[in-house]
Order: C-alpha cells, then sequence, then structure tokens
C-alpha cells in the first residue's frame, strides 16, 4: 500500500495565537469554537505540538453537541499523539471513552456514524475494547446506514 502525504500551508503557532484559541475554545460562541478547532486541526497538521491545549478541548469542545464541533473533534483526536515514548496508551485518552460511547449510542444517525468511521481507523485496543458492545449495538440499528458502517 502506498502512503500519501497532505501538505498544508499555515502559520506556525505562537503563544499568543495559542492562547487566542484557547479563550475560543473556552467561551460559549459556537461559530468561534469552530474556527478555533479548524486552527487547531491547521497547526496538528503542520507538525506542531500542542499538548497544552488537550484539556482544554476536553472540557470545552467534548460537551458541545454540533456536527461541526463533533466532526472537527474527531479530526483532531485522529492526529493528536496518543501514545507515550514507550507505546502505550497515554491515561488522558481514558477522558474520551464516554464521549465515544455517548456518540455511538447518539440518536442522530450522522454522529454514530462518523464516530464508527472514526473508531475504524484508530488501532488502539486498550480504548477500542471498552466500546466493542457499542460498537455491536449499532450492527442491529434500524438504519442500514448505520449498520454498514459497524461493520469492520
Amino acid at each position: 500500500m502506498e502512503k500519501c502525504t497532505l501538505l498544508v500551508h499555515f502559520n506556525k503557532g505562537t503563544p499568543a495565537l495559542t492562547n487566542e484559541i484557547k479563550e475560543a475554545l473556552e467561551g460559549n460562541d459556537v461559530p468561534a469554537k469552530v474556527d478555533a478547532m479548524k486552527k487547531v486541526v491547521m497547526l496538528l497538521l503542520n507538525g506542531e505540538t500542542i499538548s497544552q491545549l488537550f484539556i482544554t478541548v476536553v472540557s470545552y469542545v467534548l460537551p458541545s453537541k454540533g456536527h461541526t464541533i463533533q466532526k472537527l473533534l474527531l479530526l483532531y483526536l485522529g492526529l493528536i499523539e496518543k501514545t507515550d515514548a514507550r507505546g502505550r496508551v497515554m491515561p488522558e485518552m481514558i477522558l474520551i471513552c464516554q464521549n465515544l460511547r455517548n456518540n455511538l449510542q447518539h440518536p442522530n444517525e450522522y454522529i454514530r456514524v462518523v464516530t464508527l468511521r472514526f473508531l475504524c481507523r484508530w488501532n488502539k485496543t486498550e480504548i477500542i475494547e471498552s466500546l466493542i458492545p457499542s460498537v455491536l449495538s449499532n450492527l442491529e440499528h434500524r438504519h442500514p446506514f448505520v449498520r454498514r458502517n459497524a461493520r469492520p
């Protein structure tokens, strides 16, 4: 299988930009949160390590209900470093398991499917093992769109 690299130009993060993003994520303005999450994803795509924003994202973005924010959150979770230097899953990643489980049981099929697709690209068994019952329940969902994406 050939690998593909996507290069996206975005100005490097500065402490001022990081503080601006943090303030936008902590606020109640949904469009500002969406823009801040887009900036975070762009910084991660450009190789920036902004691990200081993880707790802010978990605290203020994880509970958000919007589809765009949820999709950007899943992009963010796919880009961040999930393991430590020894290759073990970082304890902070356990914080997102409940949110992923809630998304897998969400009444909106779109949220379920986006989360199922996200989990298909994740190879961290320590986290996925706890979500197996929720994934299996989607195999019996009434919509074929959800059932199709719940299969491996």
